[in-house]
């Protein structure tokens, strides 16, 4: 088995630039509001500053969609305290520079509303277990969770923790997800530090043991406790809005592998994370494993989520932060490789540690994943365990050109969820029928409204054909509707007697009604349609293609 690892770590060295991108691939960074450690810089104290601080998130979104990132974690509760106006737990700090105290405005729907008009998720990242250390406590006085729900807390090494082993905590911890979701249309919630703390012997928590232990282990006990809140929030959640994705962090390494040792620091044994039996259990929907390693650190452990995901998500994070000289100063490759194996042993995607690291351009990573890694669009993959089920494809796509701009609309789809309404995704291509297979030909995707303007960038592109599918918030993706001829196409000779057309391999027949709909001309599709039989007037021309699906014509035929 260890020559096997060899191998693929050297086949990870050697994987050309030309390696296809997926087109289903989450795409996500940490986005750490805490001590605005990437937003926010400035601190909301005026409505000046206010207005700078949503400008200042607005720039980073921008950024992020230009590099093709589809999901965004939001730091949205960081130390027993929140980025939103919650009735539970207060403001932390980090909006106004004062604990306790509104920024003015409503961060959280700010930025799920940012992100969405950039067709980017936002999942709300949930700071769990830790509740800070005794000074930050201090700061927020009697709203603290100290304060006002001792019997569920822990002091432990100079900070405060909910304690996972009383039973009241997963519901403490529901109430603020349930606060989440209900008020916002938040795409996830991503739990962070679901785990004990680091070094946890000592942890205070005999009385619970004794209590709740019911004859296990301490350490299955604990296991156990992290496990039934995890299983406690999905479950909750899903009843209220099953589309909303459960994700969490755990540690990078889950235990030792068969030929690598993790090191003595993993999160089944150490913090007491059974992250591969949650995927098993089918209590989680994407892992976002925390693999800030490099070379046998890495490669094995990825490896070995991936072979115990169970047929749900697991996106490795990667720390680019340790590109950095002031960290450990890697090279640009060790995250290049790490992008490359991923795709390769087909883990679904990637996050980043964290967001300051790439707008900063960190070893030219940036530059990187914008020109070559992600410079085609990746869609969400399917959630196919929660809905399996594709909205209707849309109808009636039709065209208007004005100038470089071509005004696409179609008439809505609908999906089984009554709820939800789809999203749609526009595909360009100068051949038709557009392959929707092919990521490079997404133009827009997670549009909310059955209309998009398309815009033509140089002269030089030649993107005649379009395509329209929608997608439900599973994923699950529709057929395509597909727009044929753009208005240019349709040509007639001078003396309106003969309608020539493009090559086509895929149009089977062409159809001419009048405006009434009543057939007047039916014909195999061929390059030149001889019009004689025709009447003076004004006429639809539809197309059938091999799979005998109809497409109308952008222009109307005058004979």
């Amino acid at each position: 088995m260890k020559h096997t690892y060899l191998i693929l770590l050297f086949l990870c060295f050697f994987i050309t630039n030309t390696q296809a991108q997926p087109k289903n691939e989450i795409r996500a960074t940490w986005l750490t509001t805490i001590y605005g450690l990437d937003w926010p810089t400035v601190k909301a104290t005026s409505p000046t500053t206010i207005n700078k601080q949503k400008a200042e998130l607005c720039r980073i979104l921008d950024e992020l969609k230009a590099a093709n990132f589809n999901t965004v974690l939001l730091q949205t509760r960081l130390r027993g305290d929140v980025i939103y106006p919650s009735s539970i737990e207060t403001y932390n700090e980090t909006l106004t520079g004062k604990a306790g105290c509104s920024p003015g405005y409503d961060a959280l729907a700010f930025a799920i509303e940012e992100c969405h008009k950039r067709g980017m998720e936002c999942h709300a990242w949930i700071v769990s277990i830790p509740l800070g250390k005794e000074n930050h406590v201090k700061a927020l006085g009697n709203k603290s969770v100290t304060k006002k729900h001792p019997q569920i807390c822990k002091r432990y090494q100079g900070e405060w923790f909910l304690d996972p082993g009383n039973p009241a905590t997963k519901d403490y911890l529901f109430s603020i997800v349930k606060e989440i979701i209900t008020g916002y249309d938040v795409d996830g919630i991503h739990l962070d530090y679901i785990r004990y703390p680091d070094r946890p012997n000592d942890f205070p928590d005999k009385e619970m043991f004794r209590k709740y232990g019911n004859g296990k282990s301490l350490d299955s006990w604990r296991r156990d406790n992290i496990t039934a809140i995890v299983r406690h929030l999905y479950q909750q959640v899903k009843q209220i809005k099953p589309w909303v994705k459960m994700s969490s962090s755990p540690v990078g390494k889950f235990k030792d592998t068969s030929h690598y040792p993790s090191g003595g620091w993993n999160a089944y044994h150490t913090v007491y994370q059974d992250a591969q039996g949650w995927l098993r259990e089918g209590i989680q929907d994407i892992l976002f494993p925390m693999m800030y390693f490099n070379g046998n650190n890495f490669y094995p452990f990825a490896l070995d989520w991936q072979e115990n995901s169970f047929g749900r998500c697991v996106v490795p994070g990667l720390g680019i932060y340790f590109l950095d000289p002031a960290e450990k100063d890697w090279p640009l490759s060790e995250i290049e490789r790490q992008i490359y194996f991923t795709r390769r042993h087909g883990l679904t995607g990637q996050a980043f540690y964290r967001t300051e690291y790439l707008l900063k351009n960190t070893k030219h990573l940036f530059d990187e994943l914008n020109g070559l890694h992600y410079s085609s669009p990746a869609l969400q993959p399917k959630m196919k365990w929660l809905d399996n089920t594709a909205p209707t494809r849309p109808n009636d796509l039709s065209s208007n050109r004005i100038g470089s701009t071509v005004q696409l609309s179609w008439q809505p789809s609908t999906d089984n969820d009554s709820r939800t309404a789809p999203y749609y995704i526009v595909y360009a291509s100068d051949k038709f029928p557009v392959d929707i297979s092919k990521p490079y030909n997404i133009v827009a995707h997670d549009i909310r409204e059955n209309h998009y303007a398309y815009k033509e960038e140089t002269a030089r592109e030649n993107k005649r054909y379009f395509a329209v599918t929608a997608t439900d918030r599973f994923g699950n993706e529709s057929a395509a509707v597909q727009l044929t001829l753009p208005d240019n196409k349709l040509q007639l000779s001078q003396d309106s007697l003969l309608l020539q057309l493009p090559k086509s391999e895929e149009l089977e027949s062409i159809t001419i009604t009048d405006l009434t709909g009543r057939c007047v001309l039916h014909s195999k599709y061929e390059e030149k349609i001889s019009l004689k039989s025709l009447q003076k007037g004004l006429y639809k021309v539809l197309f059938t293609d091999k799979n005998g699906q109809i497409h109308p014509s952008t222009k109307m035929l005058a004979r």
